[in-house]
Protein backbone atom coordinates (compact mmCIF):
# COMPACT_ATOMS: atom_id res chain seq x y z
CA UNK A 1 0.00 0.00 0.00
CA UNK A 2 1.27 3.69 -0.99
CA UNK A 3 1.58 6.16 1.60
CA UNK A 4 0.21 9.67 0.64
CA UNK A 5 2.48 12.53 1.10
CA UNK A 6 2.08 14.28 4.16
CA UNK A 7 1.79 17.62 2.49
CA UNK A 8 -0.29 17.70 -1.19
CA UNK A 9 0.82 21.44 -2.28
CA UNK A 10 4.48 20.07 -2.17
CA UNK A 11 5.93 19.58 -5.34
CA UNK A 12 8.42 16.85 -6.97
CA UNK A 13 12.19 17.89 -6.37
CA UNK A 14 13.89 19.40 -9.35
CA UNK A 15 15.95 17.26 -11.27
CA UNK A 16 19.68 17.34 -10.27
CA UNK A 17 22.05 18.76 -12.30
CA UNK A 18 24.61 16.64 -14.32
CA UNK A 19 27.11 17.25 -11.66
CA UNK A 20 24.56 16.09 -9.43
CA UNK A 21 24.09 19.00 -7.34
CA UNK A 22 20.32 20.69 -7.63
CA UNK A 23 20.18 23.64 -10.01
CA UNK A 24 19.12 26.80 -7.52
CA UNK A 25 15.61 28.38 -8.86
CA UNK A 26 15.30 31.42 -9.38
CA UNK A 27 11.49 31.74 -8.83
CA UNK A 28 8.50 29.62 -9.42
CA UNK A 29 7.58 27.86 -12.32
CA UNK A 30 4.87 29.92 -14.95
CA UNK A 31 1.46 28.20 -14.85
CA UNK A 32 0.48 26.57 -18.08
CA UNK A 33 -0.77 29.39 -20.50
CA UNK A 34 0.39 32.08 -18.86
CA UNK A 35 2.29 35.09 -20.40
CA UNK A 36 6.21 34.49 -20.65
CA UNK A 37 7.94 36.33 -17.98
CA UNK A 38 9.98 39.42 -19.03
CA UNK A 39 13.61 39.44 -18.42
CA UNK A 40 15.22 41.28 -15.98
CA UNK A 41 15.26 44.96 -16.04
CA UNK A 42 18.94 46.56 -17.57
CA UNK A 43 21.16 47.81 -14.80
CA UNK A 44 20.39 51.49 -13.87
CA UNK A 45 24.06 52.40 -15.17
CA UNK A 46 23.30 51.22 -18.56
CA UNK A 47 20.21 52.88 -18.93
CA UNK A 48 21.24 55.81 -18.20
CA UNK A 49 24.14 56.25 -20.80
CA UNK A 50 21.61 54.92 -23.52
CA UNK A 51 19.79 57.83 -22.22
CA UNK A 52 22.33 61.02 -22.75
CA UNK A 53 23.61 59.18 -26.12
CA UNK A 54 19.98 59.57 -27.16
CA UNK A 55 19.75 63.21 -25.91
CA UNK A 56 23.02 63.89 -27.44
CA UNK A 57 22.02 62.92 -30.94
CA UNK A 58 19.03 64.45 -30.78
CA UNK A 59 21.19 67.93 -29.65
CA UNK A 60 23.11 67.34 -32.70
CA UNK A 61 20.57 66.59 -35.39
CA UNK A 62 18.79 69.96 -34.02
CA UNK A 63 22.46 72.21 -34.11
CA UNK A 64 23.07 70.69 -37.61
CA UNK A 65 19.94 71.70 -39.05
CA UNK A 66 19.87 75.01 -37.73
CA UNK A 67 23.42 75.38 -39.14
CA UNK A 68 22.60 73.80 -42.03
CA UNK A 69 19.19 76.56 -42.62
CA UNK A 70 21.41 79.15 -42.04
CA UNK A 71 24.06 78.68 -43.93
CA UNK A 72 21.04 78.10 -46.89
CA UNK A 73 19.33 81.73 -45.24
CA UNK A 74 23.00 83.07 -45.26
CA UNK A 75 23.49 82.50 -48.93
CA UNK A 76 19.84 82.66 -50.74
CA UNK A 77 19.10 85.63 -48.25
CA UNK A 78 19.37 89.33 -48.80
CA UNK A 79 22.56 91.47 -48.71
CA UNK A 80 24.48 92.52 -46.11
CA UNK A 81 25.38 96.07 -45.50
CA UNK A 82 29.07 95.44 -46.92
CA UNK A 83 27.34 94.37 -49.81
CA UNK A 84 25.28 96.73 -50.14
CA UNK A 85 27.58 99.22 -49.93
CA UNK A 86 29.73 98.04 -52.77
CA UNK A 87 26.79 97.43 -54.85
CA UNK A 88 25.74 101.14 -54.29
CA UNK A 89 29.28 102.27 -55.73
CA UNK A 90 30.48 103.50 -51.73
CA UNK A 91 33.81 102.14 -51.69
CA UNK A 92 35.68 104.15 -53.67
CA UNK A 93 33.97 107.37 -53.03
CA UNK A 94 35.38 110.15 -51.54
CA UNK A 95 32.60 112.24 -51.02
CA UNK A 96 28.84 112.21 -51.28
CA UNK A 97 27.05 114.86 -53.43
CA UNK A 98 23.77 115.56 -51.54
CA UNK A 99 20.98 117.48 -53.55
CA UNK A 100 19.49 120.17 -50.90
CA UNK A 101 17.26 123.69 -51.04
CA UNK A 102 18.90 126.62 -50.30
CA UNK A 103 16.56 129.51 -49.40
CA UNK A 104 14.11 127.64 -46.77
CA UNK A 105 14.73 129.13 -43.54
CA UNK A 106 14.41 126.21 -40.99
CA UNK A 107 14.53 123.50 -43.46
CA UNK A 108 17.37 124.08 -45.37
CA UNK A 109 19.08 127.33 -46.04
CA UNK A 110 22.50 128.84 -47.29
CA UNK A 111 23.83 131.37 -45.66
CA UNK A 112 25.57 133.80 -48.31
CA UNK A 113 29.04 133.83 -46.33
CA UNK A 114 32.46 132.32 -47.83
CA UNK A 115 32.06 129.25 -46.41
CA UNK A 116 28.57 128.49 -48.64
CA UNK A 117 27.58 126.89 -44.66
CA UNK A 118 24.42 125.12 -44.86
CA UNK A 119 21.99 124.56 -41.84
CA UNK A 120 18.10 123.16 -41.39
CA UNK A 121 15.84 119.87 -40.56
CA UNK A 122 16.60 118.70 -43.90
CA UNK A 123 20.75 119.77 -43.46
CA UNK A 124 20.79 117.52 -39.93
CA UNK A 125 18.96 114.71 -41.93
CA UNK A 126 20.68 114.22 -44.47
CA UNK A 127 23.80 114.73 -42.32
CA UNK A 128 22.40 111.83 -40.27
CA UNK A 129 22.08 109.46 -43.61
CA UNK A 130 25.66 110.69 -44.45
CA UNK A 131 26.90 109.64 -40.82
CA UNK A 132 25.26 105.78 -41.40
CA UNK A 133 27.10 105.91 -44.76
CA UNK A 134 30.62 105.97 -43.26
CA UNK A 135 30.84 110.14 -44.47
CA UNK A 136 32.11 112.53 -41.79
CA UNK A 137 30.02 116.40 -42.35
CA UNK A 138 33.56 117.73 -43.98
CA UNK A 139 33.08 114.43 -46.90
CA UNK A 140 29.66 115.96 -47.61
CA UNK A 141 28.95 117.99 -50.37
CA UNK A 142 25.47 120.04 -50.27
CA UNK A 143 24.67 121.48 -53.63
CA UNK A 144 21.40 123.41 -54.39
CA UNK A 145 19.09 122.17 -56.22
CA UNK A 146 15.84 123.53 -57.56
CA UNK A 147 12.21 121.47 -57.44
CA UNK A 148 11.74 120.57 -60.76
CA UNK A 149 15.43 118.82 -60.92
CA UNK A 150 14.62 116.82 -57.62
CA UNK A 151 13.29 113.91 -59.75
CA UNK A 152 16.67 114.38 -62.52
CA UNK A 153 18.93 114.31 -59.30
CA UNK A 154 20.50 117.36 -60.78
CA UNK A 155 22.03 120.46 -58.84
CA UNK A 156 24.12 122.91 -59.12
CA UNK A 157 27.82 123.14 -58.50
CA UNK A 158 30.04 126.43 -57.38
CA UNK A 159 30.19 127.46 -60.74
CA UNK A 160 26.43 127.39 -61.63
CA UNK A 161 26.89 124.11 -63.82
CA UNK A 162 24.48 121.31 -63.17
CA UNK A 163 25.93 117.94 -62.12
CA UNK A 164 24.60 114.60 -60.73
CA UNK A 165 24.17 114.06 -56.64
CA UNK A 166 23.94 111.19 -55.05
CA UNK A 167 20.86 111.85 -53.30
CA UNK A 168 18.33 114.51 -53.00
CA UNK A 169 16.89 115.86 -49.69
CA UNK A 170 14.82 118.38 -50.57
CA UNK A 171 11.45 118.58 -49.26
CA UNK A 172 10.61 115.79 -51.90
CA UNK A 173 7.09 114.73 -51.30
CA UNK A 174 6.05 111.20 -52.40
CA UNK A 175 3.67 110.95 -54.76
CA UNK A 176 2.09 107.70 -56.86
CA UNK A 177 3.05 109.28 -60.20
CA UNK A 178 6.66 109.93 -58.77
CA UNK A 179 7.25 106.87 -57.29
CA UNK A 180 5.72 105.45 -61.19
CA UNK A 181 8.78 107.50 -62.60
CA UNK A 182 11.67 105.05 -63.08
CA UNK A 183 14.58 107.95 -62.59
CA UNK A 184 12.86 108.23 -58.64
CA UNK A 185 13.76 105.99 -55.86
CA UNK A 186 12.12 107.08 -52.91
CA UNK A 187 13.51 105.98 -49.21
CA UNK A 188 10.73 105.62 -46.22
CA UNK A 189 9.23 109.26 -45.47
CA UNK A 190 11.16 111.17 -42.95
CA UNK A 191 8.90 113.62 -42.12
CA UNK A 192 5.43 114.39 -42.45
CA UNK A 193 3.68 117.81 -42.67
CA UNK A 194 0.44 119.22 -45.02
CA UNK A 195 -0.14 122.13 -47.45
CA UNK A 196 -0.90 125.88 -45.88
CA UNK A 197 -1.70 128.80 -46.97
CA UNK A 198 -0.21 132.55 -46.22
CA UNK A 199 -1.01 135.67 -46.25
CA UNK A 200 0.40 139.34 -45.41
CA UNK A 201 -0.93 140.03 -41.61
CA UNK A 202 -3.41 142.46 -42.98
CA UNK A 203 -5.56 139.82 -44.80
CA UNK A 204 -9.18 140.17 -43.79
CA UNK A 205 -10.27 137.23 -42.27
CA UNK A 206 -8.81 133.08 -42.22
CA UNK A 207 -8.81 131.07 -44.93
CA UNK A 208 -9.75 127.37 -44.23
CA UNK A 209 -9.85 126.17 -47.64
CA UNK A 210 -7.83 126.89 -51.24
CA UNK A 211 -11.22 127.79 -52.90
CA UNK A 212 -11.06 130.64 -50.78
CA UNK A 213 -8.47 132.11 -52.72
CA UNK A 214 -10.97 131.79 -56.10
CA UNK A 215 -9.78 135.45 -58.19
CA UNK A 216 -6.83 136.01 -55.98
CA UNK A 217 -3.30 136.26 -57.42
CA UNK A 218 -1.52 132.82 -55.53
CA UNK A 219 2.13 132.11 -55.84
CA UNK A 220 3.53 128.44 -55.09
CA UNK A 221 6.28 126.31 -56.26
CA UNK A 222 6.30 124.78 -60.00
CA UNK A 223 6.12 120.97 -60.50
CA UNK A 224 4.84 120.77 -57.33
CA UNK A 225 2.45 118.70 -55.23
CA UNK A 226 1.17 122.07 -53.85
CA UNK A 227 0.54 123.46 -57.46
CA UNK A 228 -1.95 120.65 -58.26
CA UNK A 229 -4.25 120.56 -55.13
CA UNK A 230 -4.34 124.46 -55.73
CA UNK A 231 -5.69 123.94 -59.73
CA UNK A 232 -7.90 121.38 -58.37
CA UNK A 233 -9.07 123.34 -55.45
CA UNK A 234 -9.78 126.81 -57.49
CA UNK A 235 -9.44 129.01 -60.50
CA UNK A 236 -7.66 131.28 -58.39
CA UNK A 237 -4.54 133.16 -60.77
CA UNK A 238 -1.21 130.89 -60.08
CA UNK A 239 1.94 131.80 -60.59
CA UNK A 240 4.51 129.07 -60.36
CA UNK A 241 8.17 129.95 -59.56
CA UNK A 242 11.55 127.26 -59.07
CA UNK A 243 12.26 129.34 -55.72
CA UNK A 244 9.52 129.59 -52.91
CA UNK A 245 11.69 132.70 -51.93
CA UNK A 246 10.57 134.80 -54.78
CA UNK A 247 6.66 133.87 -53.83
CA UNK A 248 7.64 135.56 -50.26
CA UNK A 249 9.32 138.50 -51.85
CA UNK A 250 6.10 138.79 -54.12
CA UNK A 251 3.94 138.10 -51.48
CA UNK A 252 5.84 141.10 -49.20
CA UNK A 253 5.94 143.10 -52.10
CA UNK A 254 1.92 143.02 -53.03
CA UNK A 255 2.62 141.00 -55.84
CA UNK A 256 0.60 137.89 -55.11
CA UNK A 257 -1.79 138.12 -51.80
CA UNK A 258 -1.00 134.57 -50.98
CA UNK A 259 1.38 131.69 -51.21
CA UNK A 260 1.02 128.28 -50.61
CA UNK A 261 2.98 125.02 -50.14
CA UNK A 262 3.82 122.49 -47.35
CA UNK A 263 3.24 124.13 -43.54
CA UNK A 264 7.08 123.18 -42.74
CA UNK A 265 8.35 125.34 -45.85
CA UNK A 266 6.16 128.32 -45.36
CA UNK A 267 6.63 128.48 -41.42
CA UNK A 268 10.14 129.80 -41.76
CA UNK A 269 8.96 132.76 -43.74
CA UNK A 270 6.47 133.04 -41.38
CA UNK A 271 8.87 133.26 -38.68
CA UNK A 272 11.35 135.44 -40.01
CA UNK A 273 8.72 137.91 -40.95
CA UNK A 274 8.60 139.52 -37.76
CA UNK A 275 4.89 139.60 -37.85
CA UNK A 276 4.84 140.57 -41.44
CA UNK A 277 2.65 137.24 -42.84
CA UNK A 278 -0.27 135.17 -41.04
CA UNK A 279 0.03 131.29 -41.26
CA UNK A 280 -3.65 129.77 -42.14
CA UNK A 281 -4.17 126.12 -41.86
CA UNK A 282 -6.95 124.87 -45.10
CA UNK A 283 -7.84 121.92 -43.91
CA UNK A 284 -6.29 119.51 -46.11
CA UNK A 285 -6.31 115.40 -45.28
CA UNK A 286 -3.98 114.63 -47.90
CA UNK A 287 -0.36 114.23 -45.84
CA UNK A 288 2.98 115.46 -47.09
CA UNK A 289 5.33 112.47 -46.66
CA UNK A 290 8.78 113.80 -47.81
CA UNK A 291 11.63 111.09 -48.43
CA UNK A 292 14.71 111.10 -49.89
CA UNK A 293 15.65 110.23 -53.82
CA UNK A 294 18.39 107.83 -54.30
CA UNK A 295 17.01 107.70 -58.28
CA UNK A 296 17.42 104.02 -59.36
CA UNK A 297 20.54 103.17 -57.05
CA UNK A 298 18.70 100.71 -55.20
CA UNK A 299 20.87 99.51 -53.23
CA UNK A 300 21.82 103.42 -51.70
CA UNK A 301 18.29 103.32 -51.42
CA UNK A 302 17.92 100.08 -49.04
CA UNK A 303 21.11 102.01 -46.65
CA UNK A 304 19.31 105.08 -46.47
CA UNK A 305 16.14 102.71 -45.69
CA UNK A 306 18.15 101.46 -42.79
CA UNK A 307 19.72 104.62 -41.13
CA UNK A 308 16.26 106.36 -40.98
CA UNK A 309 15.17 102.70 -39.79
CA UNK A 310 18.02 102.87 -36.80
CA UNK A 311 17.25 106.32 -36.08
CA UNK A 312 13.02 105.76 -36.05
CA UNK A 313 13.64 102.41 -33.90
CA UNK A 314 16.55 102.97 -31.84
CA UNK A 315 15.83 104.81 -28.50
CA UNK A 316 19.44 105.88 -27.93
CA UNK A 317 19.19 107.94 -31.01
CA UNK A 318 17.99 111.10 -30.67
CA UNK A 319 19.43 112.54 -33.71
CA UNK A 320 15.90 112.87 -35.38
CA UNK A 321 14.51 114.81 -32.47
CA UNK A 322 17.16 117.20 -32.21
CA UNK A 323 17.09 118.11 -35.86
CA UNK A 324 13.43 118.83 -35.00
CA UNK A 325 14.16 120.05 -32.07
CA UNK A 326 16.59 122.82 -33.11
CA UNK A 327 15.07 123.70 -36.31
CA UNK A 328 11.35 123.16 -36.20
CA UNK A 329 10.34 123.90 -32.74
CA UNK A 330 11.05 127.41 -33.09
CA UNK A 331 9.24 127.95 -35.86
CA UNK A 332 6.12 127.03 -34.02
CA UNK A 333 5.29 129.99 -32.24
CA UNK A 334 4.59 132.00 -35.18
CA UNK A 335 2.30 129.71 -36.69
CA UNK A 336 -0.03 128.96 -34.04
CA UNK A 337 -3.41 126.69 -35.34
CA UNK A 338 -1.47 125.18 -37.88
CA UNK A 339 -0.21 121.31 -38.29
CA UNK A 340 3.28 122.52 -39.33
CA UNK A 341 4.85 118.78 -39.07
CA UNK A 342 4.24 115.79 -36.79
CA UNK A 343 6.85 116.15 -34.27
CA UNK A 344 7.63 112.08 -34.29
CA UNK A 345 9.56 110.59 -36.84
CA UNK A 346 7.66 108.58 -39.32
CA UNK A 347 7.71 104.72 -38.76
CA UNK A 348 10.35 102.62 -40.30
CA UNK A 349 10.27 99.36 -41.24
CA UNK A 350 13.53 97.26 -41.23
CA UNK A 351 14.76 96.97 -44.96
CA UNK A 352 16.29 93.90 -46.26
CA UNK A 353 19.37 93.24 -45.53
CA UNK A 354 21.15 90.53 -44.34
CA UNK A 355 22.16 89.97 -40.39
CA UNK A 356 22.51 87.03 -38.15
CA UNK A 357 20.08 86.71 -35.14
CA UNK A 358 22.36 87.77 -32.38
CA UNK A 359 22.85 91.51 -34.66
CA UNK A 360 19.07 91.83 -34.80
CA UNK A 361 18.83 93.85 -31.40
CA UNK A 362 16.04 96.69 -32.41
CA UNK A 363 12.66 96.55 -32.11
CA UNK A 364 10.45 95.31 -34.73
CA UNK A 365 6.77 97.05 -35.17
CA UNK A 366 4.37 97.20 -37.25
CA UNK A 367 3.41 100.69 -38.92
CA UNK A 368 -0.07 101.93 -39.14
CA UNK A 369 -1.32 102.18 -41.87
CA UNK A 370 -2.26 105.64 -43.29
Amino acid sequence: MTEEPADSGARAEDPPSPSGEREPRSGPEPEPGSPPVPDSPPAPGRSRRVRRFRLAAWVALVLAAIVVGASIMWVNGPPTEAELREKAGLFNKDRLRIGVKTDTPGIAFQEQTGRRAFKGFDIQIAYLIAADLGYRPDKVDFLGIETEDRARMQALDANGRFVGVDLVVATFSVTRARQEDPSVGFSTPYLYTEQSVVTRSDHPGKITSLGQLEGKKVCTLGTSTSETELARATRATVTAKNLISDCATGLKDGEFDAMTTDAAILAGFVAESGGAFRHHDIALEKTEMWAVNAGSNEALRTLVDLALYRSYADPQDQRWEQAYQAYIDPLLPASPNVNVAQAEQPCALPPPVRRWPWERTLPVQDCPSR
